[in-house]
């Protein structure tokens, strides 16, 4: 494997009986990178993660990380992994310090060695260190787990939906969190369910259905969807969603938020088109814009794609 690839694997396939949670997926980790597996829940991440851990063994395919096999290596591998599962997982009735000083006894490291690693994230909650980790709040419990993963100095850091659970501030915070720690050279790769954060990773893999349908920069990605994207609203959303997607040529039509974001497969069609077909159904205080695709976006059209929903 080249120095530069951190994480590679080779039609991975896993499956629990007859249900098949990763169908022969395939991709590459750069050393140093944040990458994210961005997908719904169901989609396989959880399974991948586990994967990577050595936690799970693989009914097909390869997998390394850092060189190592994860099933004939794993004694190895879990010396320079820090795993961070998406359920809070440490000791509820052990304080904030006892876990942490726990978990580096584990990799047989002590604190102080490392608090340099961790200090950035554990001052957080380091005033509250004789609390029990099980009394700590949301956003509390997610700085003692990733404390806990650092605290022996790994190499890659895997990370499953941490931020699941946790307000929106708390979510900021822990990005700001891993880009720092990126920028120190550890290899990162996080799964998370909210579309919004793949913007925040150099690479992300766009999964559903245990298949990857892209791999490439977040930037890359929205300026690849091909086609004109529109913004409507109008004073009934539901029936103006289920009108557009009667609209002779609609290629997707999604409810955002307030809106419905429209896409079409004749890009010949201007808005006041579209206007007058809603009006014509009685449609009132119809408003249309045009605006930039998101990674939801993105993703919404090739899973439309991808289940032939879509047409040319």
């Amino acid at each position: 494997m080249s120095p530069s690839i951190s994480i590679k694997a080779v039609n991975i396939t896993k499956r629990y009986g007859d249900k098949t949670a990763l169908d022969d997926i395939s991709f590459e980790v750069n050393r140093g990178e944040l990458f994210g597996f961005i997908g719904p829940d169901g989609a396989g991440k959880t399974s991948l993660f586990r994967l990577i851990t050595s936690l799970l063994i693989p009914d097909g395919g390869t997998l390394t990380v850092d060189g190592l096999d994860t099933v004939k290596d794993y004694t190895k591998l879990r010396k320079i992994l820090g795993y961070m599962p998406g359920r809070f997982s440490l000791y509820q009735d052990l304080t904030v310090e006892e876990n942490l000083r726990f978990f580096a006894g584990i990799f047989k490291t002590t604190l102080e060695a490392n608090y340099d690693l961790v200090k950035d994230i554990y001052s957080h909650i380091e005033p509250f260190k004789t609390r029990k980790a099980g009394k700590l709040s949301g956003g509390m419990k997610q700085k003692l787990a990733l404390s806990c993963a650092l605290i022996h100095k790994p190499e890659i850091l895997v990370l499953d939906e941490p931020t699941t659970g946790v307000d929106a501030v708390s979510r900021i915070e822990f990005w700001e969190m891993l880009n720092k720690l990126r920028q120190s050279g550890i290899t990162i790769i996080v799964s998370t369910p909210y579309m919004d954060e793949a913007s925040r990773c150099d690479r992300v893999a766009l999964i559903q259905g245990g298949k990857i349908m892209s791999i490439d920069t977040p930037e890359a990605i929205r300026n690849n969807f091909g086609r004109d994207l529109w913004a409507l609203k109008a004073d009934d959303i539901y029936r103006l969603l289920v009108d557009l997607r009667r609209f002779e040529s609609t290629w997707t039509a999604f409810p955002f938020g307030e809106h419905i974001h429209l896409s079409l497969s004749d890009k010949s069609i201007k808005p006041a088109e579209i206007a007058l077909y809603l009006e014509a159904l009685g449609h009132s205080n119809v408003h249309i814009s045009k605006i930039e695709p998101s990674i939801e976006d993105c993703f919404m059209e090739m899973m439309s794609v991808g289940s032939g929903t879509g047409e040319e």
